[in-house]
């Protein structure tokens, strides 16, 4: 590894130890960047590097809610503003317990990479919180919510930093959230969320819009290996909306999910989820009961498989974990390549761990597609839910699916490119790092140290 990069992660190494998401994900950035390193020695001059992997700002605030017995929580809030040289601050908020600022500055990281493949004028950002939705009532939600965004507000807007929803955060969430906004402001910039709701601002196919992009990623993907996907078997892990979105589209392209994951196993349908009752039926279960995807199993007379993933079997044509981080260790990993499945295209936020990944790089015969690549038509999505709401307008959902399906084009075609460029081949993992990565290098060095 060239002499700065290599001084650059001991020195991450060394003051982010005791963040191991976050370590993991600079390691996975910088295994790509050596080419461009060495070709930019001036980078190495105002240490560009060491700059770019550490957040502009992280807040970490307290957030006391009362529940409907009258007793009083203290929860943990984040916001990781981690790089504005192309834009406003732009990523999800994450409400699950085991959240941590590790988790959030890791995000953070990659969503810098993430939002500058996109093409749009968006920096990276994250936050969240420990706090955990599952089993709470309306009301409990709400009043989180409420204090969450009072811990908030000040250090967000439209042309500052604008959240969104993740896990835990959904259309719910973001409507407290935007209403408390508005009540302590006292002004409508509807621009500040993404992911509203319809009647106040949201975008059309915006809960669909990651799983939709991924299976855009896949037909450049197929396209360049001279294959369609009309037929394919695929796998995913998880049903909530990222998975449901590759469920739909797939299906509507002429594929199927024949395997998906919940916490509690995973689910074989042979038939694949092709029909509208399917669709609704895992739509439903998943605002009921997210935690047992068996009901779906038990419903279609499915095969169901307890406290197993769906990785390496031998009747698919395409991986593509869509759950959560680290879901695919190298356990999974030697599995698929033994499976010889030829797709592996991660959508959830850096799904596999990078022993694992590597291990897949180097498998003959398998292609591998980053998350930052393929799951950047959610983001995508929410910065058009921010040009609509500029020019107050709201487009059909015609209109965001071509353009989400023109941006992944373009994410596929620049990442292809910059692996091509440095001599890398048909290598979108580094493709993907490189092409992120020097858009975000570029705008720092123009707008000078700091």
């Amino acid at each position: 590894m060239n002499a700065y990069l290599a001084s650059v992660l001991e020195s991450v190494k060394a003051k982010h130890g005791s963040e191991p998401e976050f370590v993991q994900t600079v390691e996975e950035v910088f295994s790509s960047l050596e080419p461009v390193i060495d070709r930019h020695p001036e980078y190495e001059k105002v240490d560009l590097l060491g700059r770019m992997v550490e957040p502009e700002r992280m807040f970490t605030f307290r957030v006391v809610w009362q529940d409907d017995q009258g007793a009083w929580h203290t929860n943990r809030g984040w916001r990781c503003q981690f790089n504005g040289a192309i834009g406003p601050y732009k990523g999800g908020l994450r409400f699950q317990k085991n959240v941590n600022e590790s988790i959030i500055k890791f995000l953070g990281f990659e969503q810098t990479f993430k939002n500058s493949l996109t093409g749009l004028p968006i920096g990276g950002g994250k936050g969240g919180s420990d706090f955990d939705p599952a089993g709470k009532s309306d009301a409990e939600v709400m009043r989180f919510c409420q204090a969450f965004m009072s811990a908030l507000y000040r250090y967000i807007g439209p042309d500052v930093d604008v959240p969104a929803g993740d896990m835990g955060v959904g259309g719910r969430e973001i409507g407290y959230l935007f209403g408390q906004y508005r009540r302590l402001k006292g002004v409508w910039e509807n621009g500040v969320l993404t992911g509203k709701g319809l009647s106040y601002g949201g975008s059309l196919i915006r809960p669909e819009a990651t799983g939709y992009g991924a299976v855009y990623y896949l037909l450049e993907v197929l396209k360049h290996e001279n294959d369609t996907i009309e037929g394919k078997k695929i796998a995913v892990s998880g049903y909530g909306n990222v998975a449901w979105g590759i469920m739909k589209k797939a299906a509507e392209l002429g594929a199927k999910v024949t395997y998906f994951s919940g916490p509690d196993g995973y689910v074989h349908d042979p038939d694949g989820i092709i029909t509208e009752e399917k669709l609704n039926f895992i739509l439903n279960m998943r605002a009921t009961d997210p935690m047992h995807c068996k009901p779906y199993a038990d419903k279609f007379g499915c095969e169901f498989v307890a406290g197993e993933k769906p990785w390496g079997m031998t009747d698919v044509d395409v991986n593509m974990p869509a759950a959560m981080q680290n879901d695919v260790k190298m356990e999974s990993a030697v599995k698929i390549a033994a499976a010889g499945t030829k797709y592996y295209i991660e959508v959830a936020n850096m799904p596999t761990t990078n022993d694992a990944l590597n291990f897949l790089r180097k498998t003959p015969g398998i292609i591998v597609a980053p998350s930052k690549a393929v799951n950047a038509g959610g983001v995508g999505v929410s910065a058009l839910e921010m040009a609509q709401n500029s020019e107050r307008l709201v487009w059909t959902a015609e209109e965001v699916d071509a353009q989400l399906k023109k941006m992944m084009q373009n994410i596929h075609k620049v990442s292809a490119e910059a692996a091509e460029e440095y001599g890398l081949g048909y290598d979108l993992v580094a493709g993907g790092n490189i092409a992120g990565f020097k858009k975000v290098a570029q705008a720092m060095m123009e707008q000078g140290c700091f």
